[in-house]
């Protein structure tokens, strides 16, 4: 393991290390890749806790019952396991696969302002939720929201509530009622 220089905007967190597993440095892995073991289609890892960040190599990794466990390289026992457990494992944004136009890694629509179809500013985007529907927009509303709103949950259907999002600008325009 070796200390690594970057920063939180750098990376993407893709799941956390778990408990530990046997006596020889393996841990559980919680991906939270929509292909589970798609997260070890990245490399290389870094993991951390509070913004600190360490560069790791993924020297195994195997399914085990319906999880995944991984053993890192010089992590060779159960003690030196048990001291990662927790941590965060990301990788560099750019190693993420470029998207198609229209689609969008929720990291990118995070700090967004939102307006609906009206010209009504909603406020901005905290972070997305997923739901076995869709996935939702939690926007903190502006502190001085006409409808004395505070938070508003919108559905990120594109087809149907979203407008248009436009990352240069900053902005999501969303057909939804600002009084909802």
């Amino acid at each position: 393991m070796t200390s690594a220089a970057v920063s939180n905007k750098d990376l993407v967190i893709l799941g956390t290390l778990g408990a530990v597993y046997g006596i020889k440095g393996w841990l559980r892995v919680n991906a939270y890749t929509n292909e589970v073991s798609g997260i070890f289609d990245y490399a290389p890892w870094f993991i951390g806790r509070e913004g600190k960040w360490q560069q790791v190599e993924v020297s195994q990794w195997r399914w085990h019952n319906k999880g995944l466990v991984a053993k890192l390289a010089n992590v060779d026992d159960r003690d030196a396991a048990a001291l990662l457990t927790g941590m965060e494992v990301a990788v560099l944004a750019s190693a993420l696969p470029a998207l198609e136009e229209n689609e969008f890694y929720w990291r990118d629509l995070e700090g967004l302002k939102v307006v609906n179809a009206e010209g009504y500013d909603m406020g901005k985007v905290d972070h997305m939720l997923s739901t076995a529907a869709n996935d939702v927009l939690v926007v903190t509303a502006n502190s001085n929201d006409a409808f004395g709103k505070r938070e508003r949950l919108i559905p990120f259907i594109q087809s149907q509530y979203i407008v248009a999002v436009d990352k240069e600008l900053g902005t999501i325009t969303v057909e939804w009622p600002a009084d909802f």
